[in-house]
């Protein structure tokens, strides 16, 4: 009985950390104990198994593997002659990192840059009006600066962003695999 309850500890912590963490993925702790959970099952789970191994509400459990499932960390699966639907966790992490950082900062930054250059613009037209007092056009010109630097900015997040989608991520920072990441330990 005593490795079956190391087994349980070593998995609870680990869960637990998940659940922590889970809000970098904009996600509450009991989607990450969800999470967590699913992670050290062999078997693809239902919302009635999910809610029977973690005492939570079958709303619960069906609200959290929608979102989940939003940020591509959990996948529905398939069983022959089971009719109700299958989760598990979805195989490659490092894919659903990329998925959901390009996501929300794709998203991100096409709002930012959509602004800054409307924003550009008027300034620009702003600068040209002949009636506009010297102590405007100093601020304005001192904005158009500011501005012109968070563009910079921006655009270069979108080359990252571009980066982590076409996995060239990979080039500068490569997966180690198992006998490389013990050698760190």
């Amino acid at each position: 009985m005593e490795g079956h309850e190391k087994l349980e500890k070593a998995r609870e912590r680990i869960i637990e950390t998940i659940a922590q963490n889970i809000h970098l993925y904009g996600l509450v702790p009991s989607a990450g104990r969800q999470y967590g959970m699913m992670f050290f099952q062999n078997e693809p789970l239902t919302l009635d198994d999910m809610t029977e191994k973690l005492g939570m509400s079958k709303t619960s459990m069906s609200t959290s593997v929608r979102a989940l499932s939003d940020l591509k960390l959990v996948e529905r699966a398939w069983k022959k002659g089971v009719r109700k639907d299958l989760y598990k966790v979805s195989d490659d992490w490092y894919q659903s990192f990329i998925d959901l950082f390009s996501i929300k900062w794709r998203r991100s930054v096409t709002l930012h840059l959509v602004a800054i250059k409307k924003s550009l613009a008027e300034l620009e037209q702003l600068l040209a009006d002949p009636t506009a007092s010297e102590e405007l056009l100093k601020e304005v010109q001192n904005d158009i600066e500011k501005l012109k630097y968070i563009k910079n900015y921006y655009e270069w997040l979108e080359r990252l962003v571009d980066v982590f989608e076409d996995q060239k991520i990979f080039d500068l920072v490569p997966i180690m695999n198992d006998s490389e990441s013990d050698l760190k330990d």
